[in-house]
């Protein structure tokens, strides 16, 4: 099976780990830089 348009495969395991993660801190941790990627730090 191939794709040939985009998935959102990768935002959502990002969602869910975001779930997971973040709740425990007042402050994200997993932010979304636009056009790179995603960054997991503490601000």
């Amino acid at each position: 099976m191939t794709c040939g348009g985009m998935t959102n495969v990768v935002d959502v395991h990002i969602t869910r780990l975001r779930k997971k993660i973040d709740r425990e801190f007042a402050r994200p941790l997993i932010h979304t830089i636009r056009g790179v990627g995603y960054v997991v730090r503490a601000d």
